[in-house]
């Protein structure tokens, strides 16, 4: 098995990320330091350390989140601010399970001001197939604009608009609805820039007030609680792992 295929297996990080570990020399097989990404290795026989510390196979953890407003995407807030571990670690789910232990982390952040679907894990693999650009895994969000969004306002946003040196455009756009000086749309992305929904919109004068993620690939938010989590079933997993 190739080492940085082991690493993720061992939950340290995506592929990508382990690579960079391997470039750095902080990995070692044996005692004896790797920095060739590509490198293989047995599992069976080979003893793997990161920076000292054995590693081995994680048993994999894959949960869905709803998570509210004002928690972040990090395992630790340098600034002491709530995280979403923190609120959830230790609370049980809506079925009575307890928060799995080990290092987990987020596929895809959504900022302190938006909600909806989170996935948590400890699979790497899985995490780099969910986010890396080139699988286009489709997200897709509940968006609340101040302002009515026009037709010409919907076809600039799929075409693309500028901010800050990047192109952003919607795979798909739609309104859902109009009440007083609100519109709800529907919003599919197929790439993850930085609060890109909510810049796209600034861009043609109608700010978001709520944004809230209800779909990754083939999996949906559905009716899971507002701070609720849950284990994903092993279907969903193998749909994660085939396709959008």
């Amino acid at each position: 098995m190739r080492l940085q295929k082991f690493l993720a297996l061992c939950g340290i990080g995506s592929r990508r990320a382990c690579e960079r570990l391997i470039a750095q020399g902080r990995i070692q097989v044996n005692g004896e330091p790797v920095t060739r990404p590509g490198t293989v290795m047995d599992p069976s026989r080979d003893r793997v350390t990161v920076e000292g510390r054995a590693v081995q196979p994680e048993a994999p953890v894959i949960l869905a989140v709803n998570k509210p407003i004002g928690l972040l995407c990090t395992s630790r807030d340098p600034q002491g601010r709530s995280t979403v571990f923190e609120a959830l670690r230790g609370r049980p789910s809506i079925s009575g399970d307890p928060w799995p232990a080990g290092r987990l982390y987020t596929v895809g952040r959504l900022d302190a001001d938006s909600e909806g679907l989170l996935l948590v894990t400890n699979d790497g693999e899985l995490a780099n197939r969910l986010m890396h650009p080139r699988h286009h895994v489709p997200r897709v969000y509940r968006v609340w604009i101040r302002g009515k969004a026009s037709a010409e306002h919907l076809a600039q946003l799929k075409k693309g608009v500028e901010h800050d040196g990047e192109r952003l455009r919607a795979e798909e756009i739609r309104v859902l609805g109009v009440r007083g000086e609100t519109t709800c749309c529907r919003v599919v992305l197929r790439e993850g820039r930085k609060r890109q929904i909510r810049r796209m919109f600034e861009v043609i004068g109608l700010p978001v007030t709520r944004l809230r993620r209800v779909g990754i690939g083939p999996l949906a938010l559905g009716r899971l609680p507002t701070g609720g989590w849950r284990y994903l079933t092993p279907a969903e997993i193998r749909r994660l792992r085939s396709g959008p």
